[in-house]
C-alpha cells in the first residue's frame, strides 16, 4: 500500500535505517507554502516544491545513508556494530606464548553473527580457523574473540575471512593460516531471489596452506563433515 510521504515519521521506517543512522529530519518533507489570500495565485516555484517533496524523502534518506555507511563512526553502536570499538591486535596481546609446537591448531565450528553493509541484513554461521606456529601460539579463546571483533561490524563474507586471516598471520607469524566461514545470509533468504537453503562458503589460505596441498587437505578433512552445511 503506497503511503503519503507527507505522514512519514519514525515509526515508518524499516529497523535497519534506524540501525545505521537515518533520522526523522532525512525523512521529512519539506515545509509547505502557507497558502495566501483567496483568488492569488502560488508562484511556480512554491508548486514545484510541492510537487517535489515526495520524491525528495526518500533520496534525502537514503543519501544521509550513504553517507553513515561511508564513515563507519558517525554509525550508532548497536550489537552488530561494536567491532568498531574494538582494536583486533589488542585482542591478541597478552595472550601470546612462545612454544615448540610444530602441528596444525585448529578451531572449528566458532559461530558467529554479522550484519551485510550493501542490504543492512544479518548473515550468520561457522567460522573454521587453523594455524601453523612458528615458535608461538596463541591462546585459544583470543581466535573465536578475533572472529567476533572482525563479525561484529557492517561486513561482506568475503573480507571477513581474509580479515581473520591476515590478522593471525601478521600478529603471530606463523607458517600458514586457514580460515573457512559457512554462512545464510538473510538477504538471500527472504529477499531477492530467496533461497533459504543456500550456504555461502568463502575461505583465505595463507603460508603453506597456500603453497601446500597436503597442508590445505588435512586442514579441510579435519572440519569436514556428514554434510554439506549440516551445521549451520
Amino acid at each position: 500500500m503506497n503511503r503519503d510521504p507527507s505522514t512519514l515519521t519514525l515509526a515508518h521506517l524499516p529497523c535497519s535505517l534506524l540501525a545505521a543512522g537515518v533520522t526523522l529530519a532525512a525523512c521529512s518533507p519539506p515545509a509547505r507554502a502557507r497558502p495566501g489570500k483567496a483568488g492569488d495565485k502560488a508562484p511556480d516555484n512554491h508548486r514545484r516544491a510541492e510537487g517535489q517533496g515526495a520524491d525528495s524523502v526518500a533520496g534525502a534518506a537514503a543519501q544521509q545513508l550513504r553517507g553513515n555507511l561511508a564513515d563507519h563512526q558517525q554509525l550508532p553502536q548497536p550489537a552488530d556494530a561494536q567491532g568498531y570499538q574494538q582494536d583486533p591486535e589488542e585482542t591478541l596481546n597478552g595472550a601470546i606464548f612462545p612454544i615448540e609446537y610444530d602441528e596444525m591448531v585448529v578451531i572449528r565450528d566458532i559461530d558467529f553473527f554479522s550484519l551485510c553493509e550493501h542490504h543492512l541484513l544479518p548473515f550468520y554461521g561457522k567460522c573454521h580457523v587453523a594455524y601453523l606456529p612458528n615458535g608461538r601460539i596463541v591462546g585459544l579463546s583470543k581466535i573465536p574473540r578475533l572472529v567476533e571483533v572482525y563479525s561484529r561490524r557492517l561486513q561482506v563474507q568475503e573480507r571477513l575471512t581474509v580479515q581473520i586471516a591476515e590478522a593471525l598471520q601478521q600478529k603471530l607469524n606463523p607458517h600458514g593460516v586457514a580460515v573457512v566461514m559457512e554462512a545464510r545470509h538473510l538477504c538471500m533468504m527472504m529477499r531477492g531471489v530467496e533461497t533459504p537453503n543456500a550456504v555461502a562458503v568463502t575461505s583465505s589460505m595463507q603460508g603453506v596452506f597456500q603453497s601446500q596441498q597436503k597442508t590445505r587437505e588435512e586442514f579441510l578433512q579435519l572440519i569436514r563433515r556428514s554434510g554439506p552445511g549440516s551445521g549451520v
